[in-house]
């Protein structure tokens, strides 16, 4: 998945090394959440937020932000399959800016048309998470975004183990 330019976020391949990041799966009605580390490129599905009064619920990701310490959020940006931008897109670019500023930690963006395919794929190969919800997906589409941007990055000094 290529990234998608931060459009007036700073780049998270400025400062310090990553170890801990938060992944944002944007939708309008629900945030899927993922927590992933940089030494092991891997990411799991936190949580799933709902949107509250038309926004993201800030207080839940205050809380997520102060109980994980990430160095670094992901957030996903759809787009179509053309490369063009949607009314998703413009939300999540939004969402992007407004993490940084309200919390000001590095923020990347990531494009994210196939996570949420991978992350239903991924939840069909085991029995029990057959019958997670809509809900448990999206946190799972974080996941992916989040190992996707750290496969991404593997090749940078910001977010790579210090032998790589």
């Amino acid at each position: 998945m290529p990234a998608t330019p931060n459009e007036g976020l700073e780049p998270a391949a400025l400062g310090p090394p990553c170890r801990v990041a938060l992944g944002f799966d944007f939708g309008r009605s629900r945030i899927g959440v993922a927590i992933g580390e940089a030494v092991t490129g891997s990411a799991r599905p936190l949580r799933t937020l709902s949107s509250r009064r038309q926004g993201p619920d800030w207080d839940a990701i205050s809380q997520l932000i102060t109980e994980w310490r990430p160095d670094l959020l992901v957030v996903g940006v759809p787009r179509h399959a053309d490369d063009t931008a949607n009314a998703t897109t413009v939300a999540a670019l939004r969402f992007s800016r407004q993490l940084q500023g309200r919390f000001r930690l590095p923020v990347a963006t990531i494009d994210e048309r196939l996570s949420s395919w991978e992350a239903e794929q991924r939840r069909q190969a085991t029995a029990a998470s057959r019958r997670a919800s809509n809900a448990t997906l999206d946190a799972g589409a974080a996941a992916v975004i989040l190992e996707s941007w750290f496969n991404q990055q593997r090749s940078l000094t910001s977010c790579a183990t210090p032998n790589s």
